[in-house]
């Protein structure tokens, strides 16, 4: 089998040293640290050749002459060499692990922050577990590019560097025997590189599959179980983890033939010295003593190449993980912020759409030509069927998402030259996924306010009239929620989402399909408080049931993208339009949802 790069991935070079500068780019605020090691590597690198040719110089010298006191100082010397060099290499692994784990802290955390800053629309493109795989798998591989193979590769060429130019001085005619290698090697460097690279490329690649699979299936484990599907989940699994077995076994035996045939060349050569060596040592034409510091030193220039090969091995995986990590990095969001973009000022709440035609994907648009005003302090309701573009108005308000054409003024300032984050401290949401984080349920709702106290934290709630439902739970606001609030009912979670709006004190509220999760009695306690929370506020409301589209000061009924009736409910009824045949169809008895119709 053939290993190919995955369609997704670039079709680089296996060794682009562009990007090693750049990985290297992220060791400048420790330029101390990285100094110093490049100096301990430099020593090393000399100290390497140095024990070889310590060893020969001892044994064709006080050795071979039989001078006992001689060789007691050459083992001595001998022992404080190696003594150094190993300290030196302690030093040397100790400052490459700081410097590894300080580049991958920054890594790490510009590609988190990165995250962050890209627009709602890239998250519904990407499934979770590849972004799991770049900030974790991907950003390790990194890792040991800085701390092992820059400077372990380094450390082998200086010593090979050094055990030549010790060799050339020694024999000049043996010195052409090892260059003969040099063609050798570079032909199989070229032939394996290409291979090799394209394996590490598949690897990472199927294990940001069988990662994002994983996430999937924990997040769907309801649905999984619900509808019987575990053996069908788990033989889809089964295949993405046998895949990618087979991509690891794939770069396991390029490998296994390149660092044993690289190993094999150096033991070849080192022979084909000796030879050629001792035949000149018997014909006089070199000295014994000579020819021994040669093939000594010759063995340490031979010994770097297998170290060589690994580091290279090591090399390409690295660089198809920095791919990927860069990769995203470089990823542009499909809008931002005009660099014009100013603060927006306190607002008072009111809203406008003009002419405003939006969609997801180009040509599958959502809104058509949608244009109406709200004044400060109203509530606008939205009903409509499924996909008729609800959320997509709510969405376009806060600016998750940006307009094709038309504008959206917010206080007369057109949203698309403020800035997000100002419009976004004014702005707070409810909705139907009510997501809380792994984390109390005091500070879930202190998310909407950081600096807010305990009390006021409390406060909000009771002017929600709903403090009760909260120090009902085990710890009360020190219950701990779980990761995605799993500790709480769906009626809890949302509870304390009102609330943490209601902390906000936002001047435009959003509530989408806010009361989906809330039973009735609940939602009754709700009804009161909340028409504090909107007083004064300009409010949109996905409604779900009838209760809270009665009081609206404007429902929008959509179809298709369209506003196809707008007014308050009495002046709909009276129309005796679509929301009236809604209202005597579905809600004429009961209060049913018409949001979803």
């Amino acid at each position: 089998m053939k290993a190919v790069p995955s369609p997704a991935e670039p079709d680089q070079k296996p060794l682009d040293f562009a990007l090693v500068r750049r990985i290297f780019g992220y060791t400048k605020p420790y330029a101390r640290l990285r100094n110093a090691l490049f100096a301990l590597v430099a020593l090393r690198s000399v100290q390497l050749p140095l024990i070889a040719w310590t060893t020969a110089a001892v044994i064709s010298g006080p050795i071979a002459r039989h001078d006992v006191r001689a060789t007691v100082w050459g083992v001595a010397g001998y022992l404080a060499l190696t003594g150094f060099t190993s300290l030196c290499f302690v030093y040397r692994q100790r400052l490459a692990l700081l410097l590894g784990e300080a580049v991958v802290h920054d890594l790490r955390l510009q590609v988190y922050e990165h995250l962050l800053r890209l627009p709602m629309s890239f998250f519904k493109k990407v499934q979770v577990g590849k972004l799991i795989g770049r900030i974790t798998s991907d950003v390790d591989v990194v890792r040991v590019c800085v701390q092992d193979v820059a400077f372990i590769s380094i450390v082998q060429l200086g010593s090979m560097l050094v055990s030549a130019g010790l060799m050339l001085y020694y024999d000049w005619q043996l010195f052409l025997v090892v260059l003969v290698m040099a063609p050798v090697l570079w032909g199989m460097l070229r032939h394996f590189r290409r291979r090799l690279s394209a394996a590490y490329r598949a690897q990472q690649e199927s294990f940001s599959r069988v990662a994002a699979t994983l996430a999937e299936s924990v997040s769907g484990i309801r649905e999984i179980q619900g509808f019987v599907r575990q053996d069908i989940n788990g033989g889809l699994f089964q295949q993405l983890i046998y895949d990618h077995s087979r991509y690891n076994m794939i770069s396991a035996q390029q490998s296994a033939i390149f660092l044993p045939l690289l190993e094999f060349n150096g033991q070849l050569f080192l022979s084909i010295l000796l030879v050629v060596g001792g035949y000149q040592a018997l014909g006089g034409e070199v000295r014994l003593d000579a020819l021994i510091q040669f093939l000594f030193l010759s063995n340490a220039f031979f010994g770097a190449i297998s170290p060589l090969g690994n580091q290279y091995n090591q090399a390409l995986t690295a660089m198809a993980g920095a791919e990927r990590v860069f990769g995203l990095l470089d990823t542009q969001p499909e809008w931002s912020d005009a660099p014009d973009a100013g603060e927006l000022p306190p607002l008072s709440g009111r809203v406008e759409f003009r002419g405003v035609t939006f969609a997801y994907e180009p040509g599958r648009t959502v809104l058509h030509d949608v244009s109406f005003a709200v004044e400060p302090g109203q509530t606008v309701a939205l009903v409509g069927y499924t996909g008729s573009g609800k959320s997509s108005i709510v969405n376009l308000v806060a600016k998750l998402y940006l307009a094709q054409s038309g504008h959206i003024l917010v206080d007369g300032h057109d949203i698309q030259r403020v800035t997000s984050l100002s419009l976004h401290r004014q702005i707070a949401s409810v909705t139907q996924d009510n997501f809380l984080f792994a984390s109390t349920v005091l500070e879930n709702i202190r998310l909407a306010r950081p600096q807010a106290s305990d009390a006021e934290v409390v406060g909000a709630a009771r002017a929600l009239d709903i403090a009760d439902l909260i120090e009902d739970l085990p710890r009360g606001f020190q219950t701990e929620v779980g990761e995605k609030g799993a500790g709480l009912s769906l009626g809890q979670r949302q509870v304390v989402c009102f609330v943490r709006a209601m902390l906000a004190d936002p001047r435009i509220l959003i509530l989408d399909e806010a009361t989906s999760s809330v039973d009735t009695v609940t939602e009754s306690r709700l009804q009161h408080a909340l028409s504090k929370l909107l007083l004064g506020r300009t409010s949109f409301v996905v409604a779900h049931r009838l209760s809270t589209i009665r009081h609206a000061d404007l429902v929008l009924v959509l179809e298709q993208g369209r506003i196809v009736e707008r007014g308050n409910h009495r002046q709909l009824l009276a129309q005796g339009g679509r929301y009236a045949r809604m209202y005597q169809q579905f809600v004429s008895s009961t209060d049913l949802p018409v949001a979803t119709l």
